[in-house]
């Protein structure tokens, strides 16, 4: 197997993988989209009651939205990972929560005002920011204000769609377009807008690929004098992330993480 990365920046990825199955490029999609490990809030403790800054003027801390719905948007708030810190579960706390697994987070916050996703304060990772400071969770009025504290934990999105990573995760074929010089007159414009995808040429034809993801290529798709021809051997991916992992993590995770399945199917099948 061959990776080739064609475009790469830190929440995107445009690669191609070369002398694998489909079925290995299904179970490589599926791992990114449902099996990468990902910081997400997951316990949410209000608390209640009347608040005082430091001159004495009392804030109410009932919020103009119900717990549950503050809940649910700071649990799709992504946040940085930390892919060595360990799943609760599997923590050697028993579950019950270290630093080794949780990453504990507080918000105090008076209004008016809009509360930030750049509210949320990390206490025990200062490093584990949200990606997004500008995500909005609530919108205080005068005399309101909100104190929370907040758990967030390692899960993948098998559990639950927010500790997905990836989005917009597909593949396609290696294609070529073998052009007609003389029956597609437009080729030359092609050639001059996509110049990394032409392949070859020759005095009668030209050959473009797609794989570099140049949109003007598609009106070859249903021109005459286009005779297109796929590899099923050769795999196009492309991907974005969240920002809670760079794509180039995700991808390197989902790598080994395929291996370790397909190492753990041998075993169970040789014993």
């Amino acid at each position: 197997m061959e990776v080739k990365i064609f475009k790469l920046s830190d929440k995107y990825i445009r690669f191609e993988i070369d002398g694998i199955t489909p079925s290995q490029a299904n179970a490589l999609r599926r791992t990114l989209i449902n099996d990468i490990p990902k910081l997400a809030i997951e316990n949410v403790t209000f608390h209640h009651g009347e608040i005082r800054d430091s001159e004495g003027n009392v804030y109410d801390s009932s919020l103009p939205l119900f717990d549950e719905m503050v809940a649910h948007r700071l649990g799709l708030i992504p946040l940085k990972t930390d892919l060595s810190m360990n799943f609760r579960d599997q923590c050697s706390c028993g579950g019950k929560g270290c630093s080794l697994c949780t990453v504990t987070y507080s918000i105090n916050k008076l209004g008016p005002s809009t509360v930030l996703s750049s509210d949320l304060q990390a206490v025990s990772h200062p490093d584990l920011v949200p990606v997004d400071g500008e995500i909005p969770i609530v919108k205080l009025g005068a005399k309101q204000a909100i104190l929370i504290t907040a758990e967030a934990i390692l899960g993948t999105a098998k559990e639950h769609a927010k500790w997905q990573v990836t989005s917009g995760v597909s593949y396609k074929y290696h294609r070529e377009f073998h052009v007609s010089k003389k029956d597609f007159e437009d080729w030359q414009k092609l050639k001059e807008a996509c110049p990394k995808s032409v392949m070859g040429e020759t005095e009668t034809e030209i050959v473009f690929t797609d794989d570099f993801g140049c949109n003007d290529l598609n009106v070859l798709f249903e021109s005459d004098g286009v005779n297109i021809v796929e590899d099923d051997s050769r795999f196009i991916f492309q991907f974005e992330t969240d920002g809670s992992l760079t794509a180039k993590e995700t991808l390197l995770y989902a790598l080994n993480r395929l291996k370790d399945r397909w190492d753990m199917l041998v075993e169970s099948l040789s014993e």
